[in-house]
């Protein structure tokens, strides 16, 4: 699983082409080229250049603060971030099983946060690509172009989303940075005017999800040439799955199969993770590159997220999103199928089952009211594990005596598709840029290749202490008058 694009003998000597910034992904990062006289690929590399401290700056917090604060790191998956740290205190306050009332909230909450992150991507951010063409008209591979050509598909978009927003905003309190989740439940549960209100429309959000499902399917059907096949490489997977084996995304245990579909570990309880996974780095970017520990840095990366969980598990719990997924199966062959394209049928399958299980949540009372808090005797230590839109979130704490953060950790799951991305870049330049005169149009085929994995940068980006760093200084004029750099070791240099 390693490749030859990776590093590049004589850098000085190449000629560097940079996308920068990455366009329609959350957050800032850029690609970087090495290109010889002959426009040979010498060297592809996915750089992000944000830098978060939210690792550091969380320490000597009050644990109970902390659910409000780590939304922060992102302003599209804030609920992913909010309940993952709320279920790591859950743990740090003994509290092994929430109400029936709180967890329900809480699966209500996390399924509108699946669905309408899902639906932000694929109609918002890559539909333009997939109905357009990758070297189509920029000028109208854009949303605004997808609204004047396909309106309903843009509306049906649009539409998916502000539901899946109201879902938060009845469950958190708002749409964006809520505080519905706290430590060992909810603040709040759902009046019946609410679920009124929401399942006015929930039939028919179903049936406009089945019809994104069948338009994904399609675009594959279409072209399986260019589908099946564009950025391919092959990778473990790693994902959540519940009890029975079955899909999951709030709740569950690891699960992770190599490139085959053979098992790696199954049903290993997420408190212990440090077992199974461990963090490198590498001087290039701030984000960090985690693999499976018992295969080793070289062969260990993993890939999470859609493509990852509809394979993982064993089956899918609503009926809908269940057949769809059969039929997904039956495409690849019964193999696992590992093109990135395949992250916009899969997501949209998910966005299917989120549907689903909001329609039988909304069905359930038990959401109207019933205790909203649990309790347990205190620890010092916690885990939360969610399947966020992207893919496994990791939220780890550690809590002083006095109730102050003293350690956090977080793997997030863009974190975990950073070896695969750069993989699917590399591939992508290898096929379309090697031997070519680099154009814009081919160089969007690099940003289709990142999009497909729906990377939020901002999120990803968090880390201190281990991390290389790099500081520059400009004067008015913009001309460089220092610079000081810090090697992942901790060494400096100016």
């Amino acid at each position: 699983m390693t490749t030859s694009l990776e590093t590049a003998e004589h850098p000085e000597k190449l000629r560097r082409v940079a996308i920068d910034p990455v366009s329609r992904v959350e957050g800032h990062g850029k690609v970087t080229i090495l290109l010889d006289a002959d426009n040979k690929v010498h060297q592809v590399r996915l750089h992000i250049v944000e830098f978060r401290g939210f690792e550091k700056f969380i320490q000597g917090r009050p644990y109970w603060e902390v659910p409000v604060m780590v939304q922060r790191l992102c302003g599209i998956c804030p609920v992913s971030h909010h309940l993952a740290a709320a279920k790591a205190f859950d743990q740090v306050l003994g509290i092994e099983h929430l109400t029936p009332t709180a967890e329900k909230i809480r699966r209500l909450m996390h399924y509108g946060q699946i669905m309408q992150s899902h639906a932000l991507h694929f109609f918002h951010l890559s539909s333009p690509d997939l109905l357009f063409g990758f070297d189509s008209d920029v000028a109208k591979r854009n949303i605004v172009g997808v609204a004047e050509k396909y309106p309903e598909i843009a509306r049906q978009g649009v539409l998916l989303r502000k539901f899946g927003q109201e879902v938060i905003r009845i469950t958190a309190g708002k749409r964006i940075h809520g505080t519905g989740a706290i430590p060992g439940g909810v603040n709040k549960v759902i009046t019946l005017a609410e679920r009124d209100e929401l399942l006015q429309n929930i039939y028919q959000m179903i049936d406009w999800s089945r019809t994104a499902v069948h338009l994904a399917q399609q675009l594959h059907e279409a072209n399986p040439a260019l589908y099946d096949s564009f950025g391919l490489f092959r990778s473990s997977i790693m994902s959540l799955v519940g009890n029975d084996g079955e899909m999951d995304l709030y709740h569950g245990k690891l699960r992770a199969r190599d490139e085959d579909g053979r098992l790696i570990f199954d049903g290993v309880d997420y408190q212990d993770y440090q077992k199974m996974i461990a963090e490198g780095v590498k001087s290039w970017t701030y984000m960090k590159f985690p693999f499976i520990r018992s295969l080793g840095e070289k062969r260990g990366w993993y890939k999470v997220g859609p493509l990852a969980r509809v394979q993982n598990c064993d089956s899918i719990p609503t009926p809908f999103a269940e057949a769809e997924r059969r039929v997904f199966i039956d495409y690849a062959g019964g193999v696992p199928f590992h093109g990135p394209l395949a992250y916009h049928w899969t997501r949209m399958i998910e966005m299917l089952h989120a549907v689903e299980v909001i329609k039988d949540l909304l069905h359930d009372d038990a959401i109207l009211d019933g205790e909203r808090m649990a309790h347990g005797e205190r620890r010092r230590e916690g885990v939360g594990v969610i399947e966020a839109p992207r893919g496994t979130l990791f939220h780890h704490y550690q809590v002083g005596e006095d109730d102050l953060v003293t350690m956090c950790n977080l793997i997030v799951s863009t974190t975990s598709n950073n070896q695969p991305m750069n993989e699917a870049v590399r591939q992508v330049a290898r096929r379309y840029l090697h031997g070519q005169e680099v154009t814009p149009d081919l160089l969007n085929h690099i940003e289709v290749a990142i999009r497909a994995f729906d990377p939020c940068l901002s999120c990803a980006t968090h880390a201190l202490g281990k991390m290389p760093l790099e500081v520059t200084l400009l004067d008015a004029g913009g001309c460089e008058v220092s610079r000081l750099t810090k090697s992942a070791a901790g060494k400096f240099c100016a």
